[in-house]
């Protein structure tokens, strides 16, 4: 396997992971219960934008420490 395949498959790992995370937070904390269709639209654009918000910079983040070295 390529160098540059195992970064972008720990990235992608890594990614997944945090932004389940932060969407289980986002759901749990700032939109618990959406009392209708809007509100529950409004709770998954929300966690879906932080979600992969920080996902994007972990991946990111990742990338430029391994090519630091």
């Amino acid at each position: 396997m390529s160098l540059a395949l195992k970064e972008s498959v720990v990235a992608g790992l890594v990614g997944g992971v945090i932004s389940a995370v932060v969407a289980f937070l986002v759901a749990y904390y700032l939109a618990p219960f959406p009392l209708n269709p809007l509100d529950n639209s409004i709770g998954n654009g929300m966690s879906g934008f932080f979600s992969g918000l920080a996902s994007g910079f972990i991946g990111v983040f990742l990338v430029i420490k391994k090519l630091a070295f």
